[in-house]
């Protein structure tokens, strides 16, 4: 078993379930899930924590992929656009989706100790949609990451080490 977020979980079954639900989704919606766009969710699946763009580019340079930036972003730029990847904005990285296929607003817990990200949904889309259609604003993104800590950095904390 392998931590996610803050979890254990079956870690084969999630990579092997983040990329069948990309290709179901990019079959039935008629886009390309090319070799290097699958490498790269690949990665962020694998390793289940939050990535800079040079980051995956280092790992596919090892591989021996061309070490082009504007090749990881073009990648990202897609896995995002579909939801099979989410931007931190905080730590300016990204995150492979934990809900793949599902339709969702993502909320991103944030340890200000190790910066292990964990995605989990909210209804919190609800709650601003109805703030916004109030005052006649029409929401087109939300970005929700909330920063504290993890439970292993909150019992090091307890401890008395400094997060």
């Amino acid at each position: 078993m392998h931590t996610v977020g803050f979890n254990k979980h079956d870690h084969a079954a999630c990579v092997g379930g983040g990329l069948r639900a990309a290709e179901e989704t990019c079959a039935k919606q008629g886009l390309r899930l090319t070799k290097g766009r699958r490498r790269v969710l690949e990665i962020l699946l694998q390793e289940h924590r939050a990535m800079g763009a040079y980051d995956i580019l280092s790992i596919l340079a090892e591989e021996g992929y061309a070490s082009q930036p504007p090749v990881v972003y073009r990648a990202l730029d897609f896995l995002v656009g579909n939801g099979f990847v989410h931007k931190i904005q905080k730590l300016n990285a990204y995150v492979a989706c934990a809900h793949p296929g599902d339709s969702h607003t993502p909320v991103f817990l944030i340890c200000r100790g190790c910066e292990a990200v964990a995605e989990t949904a909210a209804t919190l889309k609800t709650t601003l949609g109805e703030a916004a259609k109030k005052v006649g604003f029409t929401i087109e993104t939300t970005i929700v990451e909330a920063e504290g800590l993890c439970p292993v950095c909150t019992q090091t904390n307890a401890a008395g080490a400094p997060a």
